[in-house]
């Protein structure tokens, strides 16, 4: 599908999670078009296990496809530094994103800084731990759906975050619609 875009839906035993959000993203992809459709209509997922709805998308059609997801252990996340990596729109073209992840060395994934500033990894947003407070930064590439509801929920605060206040969180975690809130324990960095 030529220029398209992409939403990440989670679904286990059959039912989709956190919609509204994906509706609410996918609406404003496409706010000038006549063509916006109720995703709930296109997603009939398995009625057993948990599975990535991988729906794409452009002003005149939706596809769907159902993978089973395995979640990836993230132990380690080597940071990158790019000042032109664009990424506001979840889209089928991953090009820089799998560029940047191929600069990873032996680490799990990437930290992508931009501009002196923490954005995401390569599949998730990312979030920190210090003083009873989780932030996430400011300077997000994507701002995804669970990031947006954690937002919305007061569970997260969004603020600037320098490669140089990395170490002054104790906890991070990653945020996907597939993962949710997922904490990593024991994370190392690599400069």
């Amino acid at each position: 599908m030529k220029n398209s875009y992409l939403e990440t839906i989670r679904a286990f035993d059959g039912k989709v999670y956190n919609l509204s959000y994906h509706q609410k993203r996918y609406e404003s992809v496409l706010e000038h078009s006549s063509s916006v459709k109720k995703l709930i209509d296109y997603l009939h997922p398995p009625k057993k296990g948990l599975y990535r709805c991988r729906l794409l998308y452009n002003n005149e059609d939706i596809s769907v496809s159902y993978h089973e997801y395995k979640k990836k252990e993230i132990k380690s996340l080597k940071i990158i530094y790019d000042e032109s990596i664009q990424y506001a729109k979840k889209s089928s073209n991953r090009e820089d994103l799998d560029r940047l992840f191929n600069l990873r060395e032996e680490c799990d994934d990437i930290l992508i800084v931009k501009n002196g500033l923490i954005t995401d990894t390569s599949i998730a947003n990312i979030a920190f731990f210090k003083d009873d407070t989780w932030y996430t930064p400011t300077s997000a590439l994507l701002f995804g759906t669970t990031r947006q509801r954690f937002l919305d929920e007061r569970r997260i605060v969004a603020c600037d975050i320098k490669v140089e206040e990395l170490q002054n969180f104790s906890k991070v975690a990653l945020l996907n619609a597939m993962i949710d809130f997922d904490i990593i324990t024991d994370i190392s960095y690599k400069y």
